[in-house]
């Protein structure tokens, strides 16, 4: 109801929202979420669970550092998602190190769209 209410705003020209965040694929993100990017520099690929794991309920680990990543699940950490400067940056650091650059507004969506899911 609630999403039929918002894309009904939107189609309305009543609610401004971005396309991406219409569009979003939470099955996309699921799947960018674990593809595996090679990097330019030789060392292993790496993908979204190399840090975060495919557990996202579960603290995850920083690959370089060791330092604990506390759980992306908003199911069990009620504080993921709710900053947006936040979310910015994190992805941009994250697609940077972890796909060898920025990633797209879809692919932005469509992980975030996944992590809610979970």
């Amino acid at each position: 109801m609630k999403t039929s209410l918002v894309l009904a705003l939107a189609a309305a020209g009543a609610l401004s929202l971005p396309a991406t965040l219409l569009a979003a694929d939470a099955a996309a993100g699921k799947a960018g979420w674990s593809k595996e990017y090679p990097q330019s520099d030789g060392s292993p690929a790496r993908s979204c669970v190399t840090c975060h794991g495919k557990d996202l309920t579960q603290p995850g680990r920083q690959a370089n550092t060791g330092k604990v990543i506390e759980p992306l699940a908003p199911s069990v950490n009620p504080k993921r998602l709710t900053d947006q400067a936040k979310i910015e940056k994190w992805l941009l650091r994250n697609c940077k190190w972890t796909l060898g650059r920025e990633c797209t507004a879809t692919e932005k969506a469509d992980f975030v769209a996944y992590i809610k899911t979970q």
